[in-house]
């Protein structure tokens, strides 16, 4: 290669024409390399940082998971994409007994390589471009918008999605329980947005990864009968075991409904190799037929969110939704930054809410994810400051 041929095009087109040197130029800057000093800052306090930011599972994965795991692990063969009859079996029992969908058959399930994956390639995979345009709340999950984005569709945010204009809208992404919010969506306002949408021909994915953490509301799935009227037409529902199961490490994740547009994705992801490993697959099994190492982690989960919220609320917060999930939506009604730097002094690590949206600038995200000792620190640190 020349030395001319090795430098990167520049000027109007590139990195929007195609040239795969320059796909990253149409991206947001990755947001978590902003909250690197703070990191430091925190990480410096005597007893260690508390790492409140990202809502990575701490807790060990549950046994019968990882017996399932290695009692799989002679796989020497490639898996299938759309997996064994016995992992479609149980997907297939799972959204039945937990999200009380009926008449679900394998063709309405599919599982994924992680539901971030899904959610980042799903546009690409529907064949969206220029043109289409992707809506995704308001304050949401950064990778709705890269999803859009690295197929050149427009990306679009909104607060009610029946107040959008349906010309051209592609893709409607629901999020409930939200990430970063923890806001959950009643059963009435799912009911009315899925009639909008179907009236209007809009695909939708409802990203439902939170729904077995409900505290102060119920979530209910976009495939339960009373939302969905018995069909799943234009409706696919993505879940993961990443939070309920402990499995983030194991990528493992699915989507439910609609049988057209899920055999669309099954042929493409079976062109591009998109195969969850055979142990991982044993394992999801095993996790998705047991619900008593959820409600263990569910207890958990439930006695951080307590402890987190009195000690926070007590050093000036005011918590808003975090009704569901795994994050208190918290604000002081200042910059969301001088609350990371404040608490980063205090060697606790948080995110702040403008990852999330311009919405969230005054808010920050805080996860209940760590150790019971790492919260018990945050704790006693935010009753010392006063």
């Amino acid at each position: 290669m020349s030395a001319a041929s090795s430098v990167p095009p520049t000027g109007p087109g590139a990195g929007a024409g195609g040239d795969p040197r320059r796909v990253s130029s149409r991206l947001p800057v990755f947001p978590w390399d902003r909250l690197e000093p703070y990191k430091a800052t925190a990480a410096a306090h005597p007893d260690g940082i508390v790492d409140l930011s990202v809502g990575t599972p701490v807790d060990p994965v549950p046994g019968l998971i990882r017996e399932a795991l290695v009692a799989a692990a002679d796989s020497p063969g490639y898996p299938t994409v759309w997996g064994t009859p016995a992992l479609r079996d149980a997907l297939v029992d799972w959204v039945g007994r937990r999200l009380g969908a009926t008449g679900a058959g394998h063709r309405n399930v599919l599982p994924v390589v992680g539901s971030k994956e899904l959610v980042a390639w799903l546009p690409t995979q529907l064949g969206l471009g220029p043109g289409d345009r992707v809506a995704y709340p308001r304050l949401a999950y950064p990778t709705y918008e890269v999803g859009a984005r690295l197929c050149g569709a427009t990306p679009e945010v909104y607060d009610d999605p029946t107040e959008l204009d349906p010309a051209g809208l592609k893709l409607l992404w629901l999020n409930s329980p939200s990430n970063p919010t923890g806001r959950v969506l009643a059963k009435d306002e799912l009911i009315r947005i899925v009639a909008w949408a179907r009236r209007h021909g809009v695909l939708i994915f409802s990203d439902e990864c939170y729904l077995e953490l409900g505290w102060e509301a119920e979530p209910v799935s976009v495939l339960h009968p009373e939302v969905c009227g018995g069909t799943y037409e234009g409706l696919v529902a993505v879940h993961s075991l990443s939070k309920r199961s402990n499995l983030a490490g194991y990528r493992a994740a699915f989507i439910a409904g609609d049988e057209a547009v899920l055999g669309e994705l099954l042929a493409i992801r079976k062109h591009g190799g998109m195969m969850v490993p055979s142990p991982v697959q044993a394992a999801t099994v095993a996790a998705l037929g047991d619900d008593v190492h959820v409600a263990e982690q569910r207890a958990r989960y439930a006695a951080r969110r307590a402890a987190l919220r009195t000690a926070l609320e007590g050093h000036g917060f005011r918590i808003e939704h975090s009704e569901a999930s795994l994050y208190l939506w918290a604000t002081r009604d200042e910059s969301c930054w001088e609350t990371v730097a404040r608490l980063a002094g205090l060697g606790i690590l948080v995110a702040p809410g403008d990852f999330y949206g311009e919405a969230g600038e005054r808010f920050v995200r805080v996860a209940f994810t760590a150790t019971d000792e790492r919260v018990d620190a945050a704790v006693k640190r935010l009753a010392d400051a006063g």
